[in-house]
């Protein structure tokens, strides 16, 4: 399973029908979330994701993209929430969250560790990383890759029968690595597996302007989810205030030979159903397929072969 739920879809201010940043990651039951704007928390019980939380990413401090923490973190305490919390941001995370989480009186059962990433970086979980990526923004900013380690290749059932090998256990043991002994005889994995297969990969820019490293962290990704305040008419304000246009960042993904781009960060102006189809048609006459984010609006991402 990797599942992505989209929280918040808005850009800057939150409208009747988009919230701030924020987006739900779940990796085989293991739960992330990338931003976290203004209502997450709220935004988590109607999708009902639940708030067992392993690790927060932030793309940046701007407001609208972590002002939904502090609640966040007393909702869990109220729930007796013991495991520490990881919230992983560009320089300063450590000074940033400790004036945040100071607003207010709120007791806490759990500790929270700020860890500071720059591009390059790289966390190493099981089964996959997440690396951290250049973005240009009008702030100190990253985006993410999560990338999932290489499968093994497709098991050749036929050929397993022919070197003598009995449909069960010692099937599963090739399938995961490891060579067996059959009659007296070693068969390494590599006689019936084809070659290694690319896990998923999805890409998270946050807020920024097109650029060549989110296109070269982005290549041939499985899901690219960028920046799209603006149409090609407002591209003075995405400019000025360093967002892309939902044509810019289409074009971003084709050249990153992506599988599929959705856009969001959508500016108020373009908040409703008439609006992100003018963006959705935009992006799509350079990159087909493309989709506008929804509030709370959920896509599995499958592999690709």
């Amino acid at each position: 399973m990797l599942r992505i739920t989209f929280l918040g879809t808005g850009g800057s201010t939150p409208t009747p029908n988009r919230n701030p940043s924020a987006i739900a990651v779940n990796r085989e039951g293991e739960l992330m979330l990338f931003d976290c704007g203004e209502g997450a928390q709220q935004q988590m019980m109607r999708a009902k994701t639940g708030m067992k939380i392993k690790s927060i990413f932030l793309t940046h401090f701007h407001a609208d993209h972590v002002l939904g923490i502090p609640g966040l973190l007393q909702t869990m305490a109220l729930q007796g929430r013991k495991e520490p919390l990881e919230i992983y941001g560009p320089r300063y995370v450590d000074k940033f969250l400790y004036h945040l989480l100071s607003l207010g009186y709120a007791g806490r059962s759990f500790e929270v560790r700020a860890i500071e990433l720059g591009p390059g970086d790289v966390i190493r979980r099981a089964g996959y990383e997440i690396r951290a990526i250049k973005t240009v923004h009008n702030v100190v900013s990253i985006g993410y890759v999560l990338e999932e380690d290489m499968r093994p290749g497709r098991f050749n059932r036929e050929r397993a029968l022919e070197l003598g090998i009995e449909p069960g256990p010692l099937f599963s043991k090739l399938q995961s690595g490891h060579s067996i002994c059959v009659e007296g005889r070693e068969i390494r994995p590599e006689e019936v597996l084809g070659p290694p297969r690319p896990g998923r990969k999805i890409v998270y820019t946050g807020d920024t302007r097109p650029c060549e490293s989110v296109i070269e962290a982005s290549e041939n990704a499985d899901l690219l989810i960028h920046d799209g305040t603006l149409s090609e008419e407002t591209k003075g304000y995405a400019i000025d205030y360093m967002h892309s246009t939902a044509l810019e960042a289409a074009e971003v993904a084709k050249k990153a030979a992506v599988k599929k781009l959705i856009l969001t960060h959508i500016s108020a102006r373009y908040s409703d159903l008439e609006g992100a189809m003018k963006l959705e048609e935009e992006a799509r006459l350079v990159f087909e397929n493309t989709e506008v984010a929804r509030d709370l609006m959920t896509i599995e991402v499958g592999y690709s072969e």
